[in-house]
């Protein structure tokens, strides 16, 4: 796949499969293909958390909010739910550069995923102190995202926007994301 499939194939995939379930080799690697994105100084601060047994997975998942913009879904239902997770910590009161650094790890473990055959979701809504205590995290690391990670489940499908920018779902559960077209995007080519 080249880089455009890729990204075109990169979805935030909020329902999942239950198999195949990534073990923690496959986690491991997801987490080498972030090691190996660039790092803002070269720091490499960022330290990540690999979750993967069933009840581990259950417990985060109830520490966690689901697609703000479809109201009335509660989330995925208990056969649709991540079979693992990665966590990506920063240091305590994180840098600009250090949240960058997330951002660009994040997508290097998504991108990796949907490589394998697996896809995910950046969850930026997580019950931090629960989670903290849940996996006993050191006080000098924040945890500043969770990345739900499965075997897709869902159809996704891009679309231009048409009325606003809300993903949403059809009738037959197709979700769809609206992007801007590229022209709107681009302010000046001098």
């Amino acid at each position: 796949m080249n880089i455009k499939d890729l990204l075109e194939s990169n979805r935030s995939f909020r329902r999942f499969k239950q198999t195949p379930v990534l073990n923690d080799q496959a986690l491991r690697d997801l987490v080498n293909s972030a090691r190996l994105s660039p790092s803002a100084r070269n720091a490499q601060v960022l330290r990540f958390i690999l979750v993967s047994s069933k009840q581990a997975c259950d417990d985060l998942f109830i520490n966690t909010a689901w697609a703000g913009a479809l109201k009335n879904w509660p989330g995925p239902a208990i056969n649709e739910r991540p079979t693992s997770y990665i966590l990506i910590l920063t240091p305590k009161n994180p840098s600009q550069f250090e949240l960058m650094d997330v951002g660009i790890a994040a997508q290097s473990i998504l991108l990796s995923a949907v490589a394998n055959g697996f896809g995910g979701c950046i969850l930026g809504s997580v019950k931090r102190k629960a989670v903290r205590e849940l996996f006993n995290i050191d006080e000098n690391y924040e945890i500043s995202i969770a990345i739900a990670l499965g075997t897709p489940g869902e159809k996704i499908v891009i679309e231009d926007i048409k009325e606003d920018i809300n993903y949403y779902r059809d009738d037959a559960s197709v979700h769809h994301v609206p992007k801007r077209k590229l022209d709107e995007l681009i302010l000046k080519s001098v």
